[in-house]
């Protein structure tokens, strides 16, 4: 502790282990609530993802890249997948798969109501907006301190961390979808009785599609990058391989997992900016208002 006068310390840090031992001692069942929710949806998709025979999710795997992305996609699907089983990191992926789904739920979860909501609200955007800045401002390895303080080493974290450095853009991307949606659009529908909720639900939502879309896509790519970060709080997965490469400078373990996280990043990236892609608004920009309408 700096006693000099001359230079006065913020004891910024000590105020945050302040408040941490206080809340780990007040909400010791919140934080239990919270760790069996993290675990029990993990260990539900992981069990899912890893029990079948590896080809059988790699089928899986293509299907789902043919039906939204197209044959090309299904086949680097088909060859990516494979190669990480070659790889010997087929239950490592299933593991970070499985976190970064985890992860990826409970942000859009928190960002894309917060988003409305701050498209709604001039006031809710300016308070959010510093806040949001601050989360991505930080670095992404100071969210794992304070998560294994409050949760010990393993998966929940790691899912926490991952849930905090990701949640930003969703909550951005959201709220200036909706922004973005011509007022007279909207107008159109109060000009027919619609109510807000229907003008949510059914005008500015689905024409701001692409723009919360590309949030998605975004939030996607942030979990997968920290989840990798979180194999140093105990996540394990693809993760704690890189981690565990770089403890004992196993130069093909880190080259191996490096490659998987390359492939179901792709994979990932690549399924998900096609949503919302398809519609046009201006196309349905006649039906969507006749729905209005309707309602």
């Amino acid at each position: 502790m700096n006693l000099d006068p001359r230079h006065p310390r913020i004891p910024l840090g000590e105020w945050v282990d302040t408040f941490l031992d206080w809340f780990q001692v007040h909400f010791d069942w919140f934080l239990a609530f919270t760790s069996a929710i993290f675990n029990t949806i993990y260990d539900a998709l992981y069990a899912v993802l890893s029990s079948p025979v590896f080809w059988v999710m790699i089928v899986v795997f293509a299907a789902i890249a043919w039906l939204v992305s197209g044959w090309k996609m299904a086949v680097f699907a088909v060859i990516g997948f494979f190669l990480i089983r070659a790889f010997d990191q087929w239950d490592n992926a299933m593991s970070t798969l499985s976190l970064v789904i985890v992860a990826v739920f409970f942000a859009l979860l928190a960002a894309i109501p917060l988003g409305i909501l701050a498209a709604k609200s001039e006031g809710f955007s300016k308070v959010i907006k510093p806040i949001l800045d601050f989360m991505q401002s930080m670095p992404a390895l100071a969210y794992l301190v304070p998560a294994i303080v409050m949760f010990s080493v393993g998966i929940v974290p790691g899912a926490i961390a991952t849930v905090i450095f990701s949640l930003p853009p969703g909550v951005r991307l959201t709220e200036l979808g909706i922004r973005q949606v011509d007022t007279e659009v909207v107008e159109a529908g109060q000009a027919f009785g619609a109510t807000g909720r229907h003008i949510l639900g059914r005008i500015q939502l689905p024409l701001a599609l692409p723009t919360i879309m590309a949030g998605v896509n975004q939030v996607i790519m942030l979990a997968l990058s920290m989840v990798v970060l979180a194999g140093m709080a105990g996540a394990g997965g693809l993760g704690g391989a890189v981690v565990g490469a770089i403890s004992s400078l196993n130069v093909a373990l880190g080259v191996e997992a490096g490659v998987a996280v390359v492939i179901i990043a792709v994979y990932l990236d690549r399924v998900t900016a096609v949503f919302g892609k398809h519609r046009s608004p201006r196309r349905s920009l006649f039906r969507r208002t006749k729905v209005a309408a309707a309602a």
